[in-house]
């Protein structure tokens, strides 16, 4: 196993396609880089929610997932499970958002998510963010397309925990899936520090990455 660090943090875009699916899939990073790089700019990207309850969670949460953090949150009025119908605006989205950001980091959903909206998602970041390391994150739920990532985020115990209560706390909305509970957020925690030898990990799909060696 080889552990590579990315040093300094100044920036970073996080996208979603519906309110929850940032904090699902990497709130426990998200935590960890704020605290490590004080000041840390989060720029987000969210497709669906815009004009509901569920915006006003979903900016909560990311205050509270980015402490110390400035976040400037954007939440589109997208459908839920439509996305493919609605290409041509998402792609505008994609390119304006492009053109506010120059991240260190990119997070966002994985390509083999069998969700239609993460896929696309998945699909069209890398399209605008060409020479950026995109990390793409799992989320959980009902179907069976957890992934075999590539890139593993060693947590503390501690640090898992906090994140499932912050999703509890943050997301009422989704308190009667019957997914949606500690158990199940640490238990898939669990199972990535396994496959990383640790306690608990958040894990990542990686489709392509420029190594340096410091000869070029």
């Amino acid at each position: 196993m080889i552990r590579l660090g990315v040093g300094a943090v100044a920036e970073i875009a996080v996208l979603g396609a519906h309110c929850d699916d940032i904090a699902i899939g990497m709130g426990a990073t998200l935590l960890t880089l704020a605290r490590a790089n004080p000041g840390l700019r989060v720029r987000a990207l969210v497709l669906s929610g815009g004009g509901t309850a569920r915006a006003d969670e979903e900016s909560l949460a990311l205050a509270a997932f980015c402490p110390g953090a400035e976040v400037d949150l954007t939440v589109l009025d997208l459908p839920d499970g439509r996305a493919p119908a609605h290409w041509d605006r998402i792609k505008d989205a994609l390119s304006a958002f492009r053109g506010s950001t120059e991240p260190d980091l990119v997070f966002a959903t994985q390509r083999g998510d069998a969700h239609q909206d993460h896929r696309l998602l998945a699909e069209l970041v890398p399209t605008e963010f060409r020479d950026h390391l995109v990390l793409g994150y799992e989320i959980l739920k009902w179907e069976s397309d957890t992934p075999t990532p590539s890139v593993y985020h060693r947590l503390p115990a501690a640090l898992a925990e906090e994140k499932a209560r912050l999703l509890l706390k943050h997301y009422p909305s989704q308190a009667h899936r019957d997914w949606f509970d500690e158990q199940a957020f640490t238990g898939l925690t669990r199972l990535r520090g396994v496959q990383c030898h640790a306690g608990h990990a958040e894990a990542f799909v990686l489709d392509k990455a420029v190594i340096d060696f410091g000869g070029s």
